[in-house]
């Protein structure tokens, strides 16, 4: 679960997440929704985040947009 959280604290830290022990299943079951990836199949649900906040600037705002929008 999760193998890619420590690739994105600077896009947990521009949404305003903490993670922690009680909130990370949460937050990882958000991140598979907002890629469209079935929970808890990681590697695909990592290169759909990266093409996502590693490409266009537009994409990597809407993206933690939405984190923000679905965690608040």
């Amino acid at each position: 679960m999760s193998c890619y959280f420590r690739y994105m604290k600077d896009i947990l830290d521009e949404a305003g997440i903490t993670v922690d022990k009680g909130n990370k299943k949460d937050i990882d079951k958000v991140i598979h929704s907002i890629v469209d990836v079935e929970y808890k199949n990681c590697p695909p649900t990592w290169k759909k985040v990266k093409e996502r906040i590693k490409g266009d600037a537009s994409e990597r705002v809407k993206f933690v947009s939405e984190l923000k929008q679905y965690l608040s």
